[in-house]
């Protein structure tokens, strides 16, 4: 309310009452409490690694050190492989996976897989570089790629989803007939577990694709999926794999972790993770992972 001032025979309006003053928002210096957007590349990745280099606690610092030496393999690793590589637990990954900018640790590796589907080299040029690294003399090449499929073999024991896998199985056991698919690259896994079945009795059948025919008609109520496809994505693979979600089949995908993309089109996902050499991949842990699931149908069948 104004009041009346004697002096200057007028109205004069109220001082306004002060207000504490507010302490200024001041950007902190921890990198750890700064957010951040994720990076959309590879080079912005390293760049941001670059950044946090020497800023961050011991056990963070642990994880940037590690994946920048081994960015090559987090697009086919689990987190627990990282961490254990880094000698950290699983907590202290998905914190830097956080402190990048990512949700989670499967947010960064997106990011590694979709560069690897768009930027894996030709044949042509992994030759090359095998030759250029010193790595053509076959008895290099044989001891390099057994030295690949033995570290994928023991993956696999390692992480090995034993419910998954169980799982599988008893719908396998449950099938009339086993269709199986698997182009490109997986096209030897499915070929081979169709040979296993036949050999063992199971009703199989493989869909190989020849003259273009996807053998779609075969599929029956009653009958199973085995889908096998690793990155990038085989969409031949992908397409009977939904037709026969829909159709009502059970379907098993086989591929490579961590198939958060394709897990909806499955009721049961098993992953094998090949390391590979010069950028050729083998097919050891998931012929043995295939190898194995054909005969624990076949017997899981006969009781």
């Amino acid at each position: 309310m104004s009041t009346w001032n004697e002096r200057s025979m007028c109205y004069a309006a109220p001082a306004e009452q002060s207000r504490p003053a507010m302490p200024p928002v001041l950007p902190t210096d921890d990198p750890a409490q700064t957010p951040r957007d994720a990076p959309q590349t590879i080079d912005a990745f390293r760049d941001r690694l670059t950044d946090l280099d020497g800023q961050l606690p011991r056990r963070l610092q642990q994880c940037a050190d590690h994946i920048a030496q081994h960015m090559d393999t987090i697009a086919l690793s689990t987190v627990a492989q990282v961490a254990q590589g880094a000698g950290v637990p699983p907590s202290a990954m998905m914190r830097f996976c956080q402190i990048m900018g990512f949700s989670g640790y499967a947010e960064m590796q997106r990011l590694f897989r979709e560069a690897l589907s768009r930027s894996a080299p030709d044949y042509a040029t992994r030759l090359a570089n095998l030759k250029a690294g010193g790595a053509g003399h076959p008895s290099t090449l044989v001891a390099e790629f057994v030295e690949a499929g033995r570290q994928s073999m023991e993956a696999l024991a390692r992480d090995l989803d034993e419910t998954a896998l169980d799982q599988a199985v008893t719908l396998l056991s449950r099938a009339r007939t086993i269709h199986l698919a698997g182009f490109r690259r997986s096209f030897p896994v499915a070929s081979y577990l169709s040979y296993v079945f036949d050999k063992l009795g199971v009703p199989a059948l493989l869909h190989d694709g020849v003259a273009g025919l996807g053998q779609r008609s075969a599929l029956r109520p009653g009958d199973a999926l085995i889908a096998i496809t690793f990155a990038p994505y085989s969409d031949e693979t992908l397409a009977l794999a939904t037709d026969a979600r829909d159709r009502g089949l059970p379907v098993i995908l086989l591929t490579d972790p961590p198939a958060t993309r394709l897990a909806g089109m499955a009721d049961c996902v098993l992953t094998v993770t090949e390391i590979d050499f010069g950028a050729f991949r083998s097919l050891s842990a998931a012929i043995a992972l295939a190898l194995s699931l054909a005969v624990a149908v076949a017997a899981r069948r006969e009781t």
